[in-house]
């Protein structure tokens, strides 16, 4: 029987998990995923999703590597000056802690959750993914998992498992429960 490739799968929230997580091991990888995720605000909502993830890392008997500290300071250095290429940032920060977490841990790959969702900047994902690995010697595996999506939140909600309402940054959840434009600012 030959050895399955080891896959690091950067995780970002358990209905992403969810999704990918299958997929990725009926290609042959032996994912391990890893919870990094400064960007997650408040604090409350990093400990859902951190703990979520945790819970789906039980139901497929596979060990969690987190970054249980709150970086939410670390995310905002390098994030605030960013302005209009905040979400590119982000990507970058956390496709580039991955990739070193990959190769620390001697494994062969990495990819990303973040590729399942529809709601992220598919094409910035991958090119921070695709930067990251050139820069640290380590392969990106990239696939469009967007058509898995539904079997994920499909999957979190038989495990009764937290399912989040935006991103997770602070400019996605004004997004998501600030003012609409179309409700005026009167």
């Amino acid at each position: 029987m030959a050895t399955r490739r080891g896959i690091l799968l950067h995780t970002c929230c358990a209905v992403c998990l969810e999704a990918v997580f299958p997929a990725i091991e009926a290609l042959g990888f032996s994912a391990r995923p890893f919870f990094y995720n400064p960007n997650i605000h408040p604090f409350r909502e990093f400990e859902k999703r951190l703990r979520a993830v945790e819970v789906a890392c039980d139901v497929h008997k596979v060990s969690l590597i987190a970054d249980r500290e709150y970086g939410l300071a670390t995310y905002l250095e390098r994030i605030a000056p960013a302005g209009d290429i905040r979400c590119l940032e982000c990507y970058a920060l956390r496709m580039d802690r991955a990739a070193r977490e990959a190769v620390s841990a001697g494994i062969e790959a990495f990819t990303t959750t973040l590729l399942v969702s529809g709601h992220q900047k598919h094409d910035d994902v991958a090119r921070a993914g695709r930067e990251a690995a050139e820069k640290h010697g380590i392969e990106f595996f990239y696939r469009d998992w967007r058509e898995l999506m539904s079997s994920g939140i499909e999957a979190a909600r038989k495990r009764s498992l937290y399912r989040q309402q935006y991103c997770g940054c602070i400019w996605s959840e004004y997004e998501r429960f600030g003012p609409k434009k179309d409700e005026g600012r009167g």
